[in-house]
Formats: structure tokens, C-alpha cells, sequence
């Protein structure tokens, strides 16, 4: 079933920027009076832990529209059971249809239409093990696209510092052998 005009620039915003047309949807949803935002009873959440693990499930009602948030990190996402419209600034406007399994991009802030009851599960790192969803909320959520951009560039930062020593010890060690 192809999106209605009306309902797909509500998943994709009027801006030909897809980024920005995300941001506008969350805004109108935001304006919306009565509209939920973070955590609901209507959408609730179920938490797992395991070593190194997070999982996060939530149970999304037919018709509603969500907003997701920014994840840091590339990390597994399952759509359980039903069927959904997702827009995302890389894939476009997509349906998808339960089981699926797929990976979501660093970066990757996405808005949906449930178009029957679902249920989407999101795995995500937990070096620590720490079981303080605001402490994880820290690790895996940007709360903006500028927050995201910042973390990109320390890490990007991190990655080329040890891609540059490892390569001065690779060098170093060479260096010793042949001398």
C-alpha cells in the first residue's frame, strides 16, 4: 500500500533537506496537544541486559508516529512482529514488514508510521554493564545533530591517533628487526 501525499510528507517533512524534514516532523509532532514525547505507556519499553548488551524492545500501537532519537553508534535492530513506514535521511521513505532484521547506521534518526501494532528491538553496546538507562542514554543517544557531529569528530580523532601510533610501533618494530 503506497503512502497517501498527505501522510508520506508527514513522515518526510516539506524540506528537501532529509535531515531537516526529520526535525520538522518532530517539531510538529512536539505541537501537537496530547502528544506523547520520550517514554509512554501508550509505547512502553521493555529493558535487557546481558554482558556487554543492552536491548531495548518497544511496543509501537497501529497508526501511531514516532520520532526516533540520534544513536551514536552502528548497532542491530529487529522488527519483530508488524509493519511500518520509516523515513531515514539515508534510506528514504521504505516500508518494511516483520521479521527483519537490519542495521542502523552512526547517525541514523528516523521517523515511523505503524501501520499494524509492532514490536522493534534495538541492541546496543554496554562496555560497562551498567544497567542506569540515563547513564546509557549518555552513551548512545545524541540529543541533537550538532551533539552527533561534535561526538563524530572526538571519535574520528580517537580513531586517527591510534591508527597513527599503531602504525609508528609497526614501523618502530620493523626497524628493530632489521637493524
Amino acid at each position: 500500500m503506497e503512502l497517501e501525499k498527505t501522510e508520506a510528507n508527514f513522515l518526510t517533512g516539506d524540506s528537501l533537506d532529509p535531515r531537516e524534514g526529520i526535525i520538522s516532523v518532530e517539531e510538529t509532532i512536539k505541537a501537537i496537544p496530547g502528544a506523547y514525547i520520550g517514554d509512554s505507556d501508550r509505547c512502553p519499553l521493555k529493558h535487557s541486559f546481558s554482558d556487554g548488551i543492552y536491548v531495548r524492545e518497544i511496543f509501537i500501537p497501529a497508526g501511531d508516529i514516532l520520532v526516533g532519537k540520534i544513536h551514536k553508534h552502528e548497532h542491530p535492530n529487529f522488527l519483530m512482529s508488524g509493519e511500518v513506514e520509516v523515513f531515514t535521511e539515508n534510506d528514504g521513505l521504505q516500508t518494511i514488514k516483520a521479521p527483519c532484521s537490519m542495521i542502523s547506521s552512526a547517525g541514523t534518526k528516523r521517523t515511523l508510521r505503524a501501520k499494524t501494532d509492532l514490536v522493534w528491538i534495538t541492541v546496543h553496546s554496554n562496555p560497562t554493564n551498567t544497567t542506569d538507562l540515563d547513564e546509557l542514554e549518555e552513551e548512545v543517544i545524541a540529543n541533537s545533530f550538532l551533539e552527533y557531529d561534535e561526538f563524530r569528530k572526538k571519535e574520528d580523532k580517537k580513531l586517527d591517533y591510534i591508527k597513527k601510533n599503531n602504525l609508528y610501533c609497526r614501523f618502530k618494530n620493523y626497524l628493530l628487526k632489521i637493524l
